[in-house]
């Protein structure tokens, strides 16, 4: 019988990226941290950031020669954390070629607020949540849309709404209260600085940003060849935390078990419309 969790909160810690890129779209990332572990991963990445001199805001869209090297020790700092199961990070994104049908008007205009939702429901496991003592709370930090109030607003509602979910419900149950939902600047959070990067990297290689030219260049600048190198360094990292070695960035993660939804250290989740015709014209050539 497994021992019930005495954990009483969890962060989660939420980013977006390429709402419509050329090859993948939608790009979601969160870690969500326990409440005993959130002070100790932010010390551990701020001492880390702080001993390599970074003193602005850690961003993928900063990455150059200049800085490449010391952005790799930071994201190894990052991994560790994910490799001593103080926090978990997950990643979903949509391809381009999978065109979803049947949706209504309202769908298609609230699209982006229902894959969000989806992205915090199952991307971390809620439905499949191991036993706790009490159902523990969660507190959502979204880095700053930029949509109009009512919008979030409305996407507020629809997050607020996962502690009713039957199936959240049936596996424990949270609590999530719609206060505890709340727009940040990832300036302000060591942690949502480290999957800028991370998320970063991913959609850079899934949408071939690393094969753009300038006009009249024949190679890469300087710039994208310091992504390409960081991005590469990344995937090592996580083949290491996962133990994947065959690890592939544009598909669906298996879980190494049942539970493995909720507890593995790192997984990508390609979402796929229960109803949609595929349009090889939006692949890869």
């Amino acid at each position: 019988m497994t021992t019930p969790l005495h954990e009483k909160e969890y962060t989660l810690f939420c980013d977006e990226s390429d709402r419509r890129g050329r090859y993948y779209s939608n790009f979601y990332g969160g870690v969500r941290v326990p409440a005993t572990h959130l002070r100790e991963v932010e010390h551990n990445l701020s001492a880390c950031k702080s001993r390599l001199g970074l003193t602005s805001e850690i961003k993928w869209e900063k990455v150059g020669p200049g800085i490449v090297e010391r952005y790799e020790v930071f994201v190894s700092a990052f991994f560790n954390e994910l490799a001593a199961r103080r926090a978990v990070m997950r990643v979903m994104f949509t391809q381009n070629a999978r065109v979803p049908v049947g949706l209504s008007n309202e769908q298609l205009s609230d699209s982006y607020y229902l894959l969000y939702y989806q992205f915090l429901k199952h991307g971390f496991g809620l439905t499949l949540m191991p036993p706790h003592v009490k159902p523990p709370r969660v507190r959502i930090y979204l880095d700053e849309i930029g949509d109009t109030r009512e919008q979030v607003l409305r996407f507020r509602g629809y997050l607020a709404a996962l502690a009713s979910n039957k199936s959240v419900r049936s596996a424990g149950g949270i609590i999530l209260d719609e206060s505890a939902i709340t727009e940040v600047r990832s300036h302000d959070h060591i942690i949502m600085q480290a999957l800028d990067v991370v998320l970063g990297s991913t959609t850079f290689r899934l949408n071939n940003k690393h094969l753009e030219r300038t006009p009249g260049q024949t190679g890469p600048g300087k710039r994208t060849v310091a992504k390409e190198r960081l991005y590469k360094y990344i995937l090592a990292e996580i083949k290491r935390v996962t133990g994947k070695a065959g690890f592939n960035i544009g598909i669906s993660t298996g879980a190494t078990y049942p539970g493995g939804r909720w507890h593995d250290p790192y997984l990508h989740w390609l979402f796929v419309p229960s109803q949609h015709r595929f349009d090889g014209s939006f692949t890869k050539p």
